[in-house]
Formats: C-alpha cells, sequence, structure tokens
C-alpha cells in the first residue's frame, strides 16, 4: 500500500464529481474522521457510494429523498470489513466537512482530507476499520507531514453544532497510540 500523486494504491478508485481544487499555496494539515451509514444505521451495500458519486436512488428508501440533492464526498470510505475506496484525490479538494473551524481557521475542506467510516456514533467499529485507518494514516502522515497527530480530528470537532461523528463509540486511544 503508497501514495502516489495523491491516490491510494490499495483503494478502489471511484471518481466522485463532488470535488473541486484546493485554494492556491494550501497545504494539507488536517485530517477529518467522519462516519456514515446508508440508510441510517444499517450496514452494506452501495447506498453510500451512490450517494459520493450523485447517483442515490431515491426510490430505494424513503430517507433517500432528504439528502438525495446534497453534493457531498469524501476521499476515502472504509468499509465494516475494511475495504476501502477512494472517491477524491487527496490532492484535491473533498466536499466533507462543510461549515466548518479548525483552532479558528474556517473551510476545513481547503486543508483537510477526509475519511468516512461506514458506522454510526453507538455502534463500535470493526478492527478491520480500526487496521485499515491506522495504516492509511500512518501513510497520509509520510505523504503530507503537516498532518500530525494532534491535527487529526472528528467531524464533531471542527462543526461541534452540527455533527457528532465519528462518535462516543469511536476509540480515540486505540486509534492514535498505533500510529
Amino acid at each position: 500500500m503508497k501514495i502516489s500523486n495523491g491516490i491510494l494504491s490499495s483503494a478502489v478508485q471511484l471518481a466522485s464529481p463532488h470535488f473541486n481544487q484546493r485554494p492556491c499555496g494550501e497545504d494539507i494539515s488536517l485530517l477529518v474522521i467522519h462516519n456514515i451509514s446508508l440508510p441510517p444505521g444499517e450496514f452494506g451495500g452501495e447506498h453510500i457510494e451512490d450517494f459520493f458519486l450523485g447517483k442515490l436512488n431515491v426510490e430505494e428508501h424513503h430517507f433517500f429523498s432528504e439528502i438525495a440533492d446534497l453534493k457531498v464526498s469524501a476521499h476515502l470510505l472504509i468499509k465494516r470489513d475494511g475495504q476501502t475506496m477512494q472517491f477524491v484525490n487527496f490532492d484535491d479538494r473533498a466536499w466533507h466537512a462543510g461549515e466548518s473551524n479548525f483552532c479558528g481557521k474556517q473551510n476545513c475542506n481547503d486543508f483537510s482530507i477526509g475519511i468516512e467510516l461506514e458506522g454510526t456514533d453507538d455502534i463500535d467499529y470493526t478492527d478491520e476499520q480500526y487496521s485499515q485507518l491506522i495504516q492509511v494514516t500512518q501513510l497520509l502522515m509520510k505523504s503530507y507531514p503537516e498532518i500530525k497527530s494532534e491535527r487529526i480530528c472528528g467531524h464533531k470537532d471542527i462543526a461541534p453544532q452540527r455533527k457528532t461523528d465519528p462518535g462516543s463509540y469511536f476509540n480515540w486511544q486505540k486509534y492514535k497510540q498505533n500510529l
């Protein structure tokens, strides 16, 4: 596994249209951990992928009509079994953080990488997810040296009025101790 030209070699590549270029001169210096499940609380299937690709079928679940028009992506998705998909090149700006602030700096999408874990705030993440997340984070920290342990946070940390992920069941100690 390696990162070359913003691409994680071991990840399935799925090109999301929901990205754009980072502002000139903006260094990648933050890693944001998220969670997602579609439909909410359910795992498996390809609904998350379809959502990030802008192809979510609103006929498949009543909740999908609420989010179908959102233009959202992440750089990576790590499924429950550890399978990893890349939707946006790390060098580009994925649309994962929304209105956000880290240490007084607004618009975290400009300078961050977003990783989604298939999960919810109140269900344990799998060992396969932690293993993959740790490996990917180590590679990201080597490829983007301004990402330090203290610059890795949850979505809730940069958008506390709007977000709660990755939730109380995410084991920060287990994750960071293994970096």
